[in-house]
């Protein structure tokens, strides 16, 4: 790790620069890393707090007080860059002011038992980083939860910002133990218990839960946080090809289910897959949020910078 420039306030602001073959983390690889630097997340409303970030709050009036520097990003307002520094460093830097406030961006990873299955857990743990970088380059404070078994602590990664924060974040995701009975209501609430601010919250479950979950949703809605739900499920999930007789185990509770004619039933499975979905998807989009179902196979290149860029989550 070199530091790459001091904060042009004065602050000592360093930022996590790998070397050349060098990864940051485990999680990321450098070119998606960069990538994800360059980007923001891209909320529906604009729920924020009273202190500096780059998100612009719908009120009267406006301030002239600078705040803070940060790099710009194709799309930005040019007027506010620093031309003086442009010429000093040939790099193009946004000035902040006061009226621009921050989010609170919160990342919820579900870590229990059903979640090692096709590598669902990887999958959630590497968007939980790109979405978290993206928070703390552009300002916003991010913290991150993860719960996996039922009557214990849950985990979680103090609010944080800046560049600075990367290596915190991706020592707080690396260091998650998968394999538990939690249920991602019970981390909801664990969660909210701790929380303060208003913004984005991102879950990142696969939603197998028999609860119903318009009350976790409510308590997010009420917090001041719009819903980014992301259901990760694996290829088999998605699409099985089962036939004959099968014994199926629960993974976190351990109950058994004996079936005959499998084949039968993956008609029926497939419906109420898809109605669950649809359901998910009502509730986040009557609280004003968002809800996809991903695919634990697919890449997290393609995840972040195509299906999720298309669908205007993140820009």
């Amino acid at each position: 790790m070199v530091n790459e420039v001091q904060s042009l306030t004065g602050d000592a602001a360093v930022a996590p620069k790998a070397k050349k073959g060098l990864r940051i983390t485990s999680l990321l690889d450098h070119e998606v890393l960069q990538r994800a630097e360059r980007l923001r997340l891209n909320p529906l409303r604009r729920l924020t707090n009273r202190a500096r970030g780059e998100h612009l709050q719908g009120r009267a009036g406006s301030s002239i007080d600078f705040a803070d520097y940060r790099n710009y990003t194709v799309g930005d307002d040019i007027r506010y860059v620093d031309w003086n520094i442009f010429a000093r460093l040939n790099r193009p830097y946004l000035k902040l002011f006061q009226h621009e406030e921050e989010m609170h961006i919160v990342l919820l990873v579900d870590a229990s038992s059903s979640m090692q299955f096709e590598q669902k857990f990887e999958r959630a743990r590497q968007l939980a980083a790109a979405f978290g970088v993206m928070g703390l380059m552009n300002l916003e404070r991010v913290s991150a939860y993860a719960f996996n078994q039922r009557d214990s602590r849950i985990t979680m990664l103090r609010p944080c910002s800046g560049r600075v924060s990367m290596h915190k974040l991706f020592g707080f995701l690396e260091s998650i133990e998968c394999g538990g009975d939690a249920q991602i209501e019970e981390a909801v609430d664990l969660m909210l218990g701790r929380h303060r601010g208003r913004g984005i919250a991102i879950l990142l479950s696969d939603f197998l839960t028999y609860a119903d979950l318009r009350r976790s949703f409510n308590l997010i809605f009420s917090a001041g946080l719009e819903i980014f739900a992301l259901q990760v499920l694996g290829p088999s999930e998605l699409d099985p090809e089962i036939i004959g007789d099968l014994r199926m185990v629960d993974s976190e509770s351990g109950r058994t289910l004996d079936v005959s004619a499998a084949g039968d039933l993956v008609g029926m499975y497939q419906e109420y897959r898809r109605a669950f979905e649809r359901r998910l998807d009502s509730l986040t989009k009557q609280r004003s949020g968002r809800f996809l179902t991903v695919s634990s196979d697919s890449g997290v290149r393609h995840l972040l910078f195509d299906t999720l860029r298309r669908r205007g989550w993140i820009v």
